[in-house]
């Protein structure tokens, strides 16, 4: 009885064959000043939700921000190994050599291949307050991911605030990247500065100082909420090409957040592209309401689906 115009462009498709999507609740989402860094068997039944709710990828972490971040991800990476998740495992560290040293010692002791996301400022605002210059972040980069792929790790690198980084630097930075072995970019709207016009412009820029390098290089997409535009920019960022893009339970993050994983799997479910449960992502957001101490709205758009939004924390 109705007529939909939101299928009458068969020819969009969002998430084309090999995109995928990185669930960043155990990094990015702790963050938040206002959550609880859940413990390890919080965290592990989080991982088995992300894992039934067809998350294809996670950031277990920065191991090297304490003793019990390492050991955390160490741990979780065995989970993944051990259970056969079908799910792959990432880590974050910023690019230099004493915070990728535990995500290579996590993938050798668990015998599960981790992604390391190495992580640098890149805009002018961001060398201004760290005193960096370009060839400053240029040999710093270079030699953290020259060290990660001697450990045998796949290399993602993330330039902080990429969304107010000019062209120039931005392509110095990426081909120096790509150079010394980073088989990813990351393309991270750190302050949630980009609008859906800028997210078109600045993929399609990426995709082509990497095609020129000849190298196969994944574009991932990280995107904060500061505007209200997370969500809409995730899956801009795939319709322009990007081939990953991260987003947290319940857009739990820095700031105001980050965009909502559950809210970008029901609308790729919407639109026919994956197969997705509603109770499965109801219990997702439950678990990781419960895990961070996160109170849950009363008007979630998964409350008509069986979510529970009171009491949030009822422990494992």
């Amino acid at each position: 009885m109705t007529f939909d115009w939101n299928r009458t462009d068969e020819g969009v498709r969002l998430l084309r064959p090999g995109a995928t999507l990185l669930d960043e609740t155990l990094r990015d989402g702790l963050q938040n000043p206002s959550v609880t860094d859940p413990s390890i068997d919080e965290k592990i039944a989080l991982l088995h939700c992300m894992g039934k709710v067809g998350i294809h990828a996670v950031n277990l972490g920065l191991p090297a921000a304490s003793a019990r971040n390492r050991q955390d991800v160490l741990a979780l990476a065995r989970e993944i190994a051990q259970t056969r998740l079908p799910i792959l495992a990432c880590a974050a560290g910023r690019t230099i050599i004493a915070d990728l040293e535990p995500i290579a010692d996590a993938a050798q002791r668990s015998g599960m291949a981790i992604e390391a996301y190495a992580f640098i400022g890149s805009s002018g605002i961001r060398r201004y307050v760290e005193n960096w210059d370009l060839a400053t972040i240029l040999r710093r980069s270079a030699e953290a991911i020259a060290f990660a792929v001697r450990q045998g790790l796949r290399v993602c690198y993330v330039t902080e605030d990429t969304t107010r980084t000019d062209p120039a630097t931005l392509r110095a930075l990426f081909t120096n990247a790509i150079d010394h072995g980073a088989g990813a970019l990351c393309l991270t709207d750190t302050v949630g500065h980009a609008t859906p016009d800028g997210v078109r412009a600045i993929v399609a820029f990426a995709r082509q100082v990497a095609d020129e390098t000849g190298q196969q290089v994944r574009l991932d997409w990280h995107g904060h909420n500061d505007r209200g535009l997370a969500l809409h920019n995730a899956m801009w960022a795939l319709e322009a090409g990007a081939d990953r893009v991260h987003a947290t339970a319940l857009g739990i993050g820095e700031r105001v957040g980050n965009a909502p994983m559950e809210m970008l799997l029901l609308n790729l479910g919407i639109r026919g592209e994956m197969t997705v449960s509603r109770a499965e992502l109801a219990a997702y957001c439950e678990r990781a309401a419960s895990a961070l101490r996160w109170e849950l709205p009363p008007n979630h758009v998964l409350a008509a689906h069986g979510m529970t939004v009171t009491p949030p924390f009822t422990g494992p």
